[in-house]
């Protein structure tokens, strides 16, 4: 047990479970990544990314054969030639659909980080305060005012190119210098300001490409093959980021190849004590032990892994996980925190109480930051 015994266990390593690492490792926990798919290495992964498409085989167009072995992720304007090794085979890893549904999944170190659509807004209370104001779901436990400070912590170091524009449904934040709108667009921008007075707009997009460099990444050179993999490091994944910044602390460990397939219960303590994975490669288990659990293993992923976690005081597992006030009616606190086992965290976009019509991804990365802080302080007073 000595040998598998760490500060914290983070569960997958794509955006959130990176900035998970990223949090934990510098407030000094020794950390374990848990990611269950492949490692990837830059040189041979994103080296296909540099070349033209009359380089490539297919020119880098999708193929029949695409359509037959993954005919949900080949449908998505990300899945080519040359980006498809980082989205999973879906004959490999079907799933049951009642209703249709497309599971889009990448599996390896930094996750859908890779491939993701890097759109980054901030919530406003016009989300958090939908639920309470339209009478569905549950309320959230947190307003605008909560995660703002958090906001303004991620977004310096993500780089997200924006304008400032004073839009009370889409508040501003920290900007790297923004894109500039091209000629047609500047056009109907203009138009939309001259026909309608109802604050209509057409703005640059806030994206989390690096309009400048950002420590050793970027900038981004603007070449449109983003979902292929970046060399330059021109835009944020978990991959170029927050995993190179956590293991510069001395403090990480990341082990691929690891499927989580549940949390560990003490009844005793009232506590996770660790988490059993399935090694891919061998396929035998293997146990590791930590005082606080993140679990960032995607919506679906994350869970799959709390249902499955059962024991004579769960019996039915530990239960999706959205937030809210009342443990009768959510599973997380305003911390992202189970109110049933104080010392495992959910940042992933299982906590979401309601979604938006935005990317998500900037608001898990501000809850993640403001999570893993909680935690590491009640760490430090013996609350977990």
């Amino acid at each position: 047990m000595a040998d598998n015994l760490y500060d914290a266990i983070v569960v997958g390593s794509g955006i959130t479970g990176g900035w998970a690492a990223k949090e934990l490792c510098e407030k000094g926990l020794k950390t374990l990544v848990l990611e269950r798919g492949r490692d990837i290495d830059p040189v041979k992964d994103f080296a296909d990314s540099s070349k033209d498409p009359w380089e490539l085989p297919h020119r880098g167009h999708t193929t029949r054969q695409d359509a037959v072995d993954s005919p949900i992720q080949s449908q998505k304007g990300a899945y080519n030639e040359v980006s498809k090794k980082f989205f999973v085979n879906d004959l490999e890893n079907p799933y049951i659909q009642k209703k249709p549904f497309d599971w889009i999944r990448g599996y390896q170190v930094g996750g859908r980080s890779i491939i993701w659509g890097r759109q980054c807004y901030r919530w406003s209370d016009l989300d958090f305060g939908a639920n309470a104001r339209d009478g569905h779901g549950v309320d959230w436990p947190i307003r605008y005012k909560d995660i703002e400070p958090w906001y303004d912590y991620v977004e310096p170091f993500v780089g997200i190119s924006g304008s400032m524009e004073g839009l009370p449904q889409l508040p501003d934040g920290k900007f790297l210098p923004p894109m500039e709108l091209n000629c047609v667009e500047k056009d109907v921008a203009a138009r939309i300001k001259k026909h309608y007075a109802d604050g209509r707009c057409l703005i640059i997009g806030r994206t989390a490409n690096l309009s400048r460099q950002v420590g050793d990444r970027g900038p981004c050179q603007y070449r449109d093959r983003c979902n292929q993999g970046c060399p330059f490091k021109g835009y944020f994944s978990s991959h170029s980021a927050t995993l190179p910044a956590a293991g510069k602390t001395g403090n990480l460990r990341i082990r691929p190849l690891s499927i989580v397939q549940e949390i560990l219960y003490d009844r005793d303590t009232k506590k996770a004590t660790g988490v059993r994975i399935i090694d891919a490669a061998t396929l035998r288990t293997k146990e590791y032990y930590a005082k606080v659990i993140f679990l960032n293993a995607s919506t679906i992923g994350s869970a799959f892994i709390l249902l499955n976690s059962t024991s004579e005081v769960f019996p039915d597992g530990l239960g999706t996980a959205r937030m809210g006030r009342d443990p009768k009616t959510s599973v997380l606190n305003k911390w992202n925190q189970l109110h049933d086992v104080k010392n495992v965290f959910v940042t992933d976009g299982a906590c979401m109480s309601s979604s938006a019509c935005q990317n998500p991804s900037l608001t898990y990365m501000a809850l993640t930051a403001r999570a893993a802080d909680y935690a590491v302080s009640e760490l430090k007073k013996g609350n977990l």
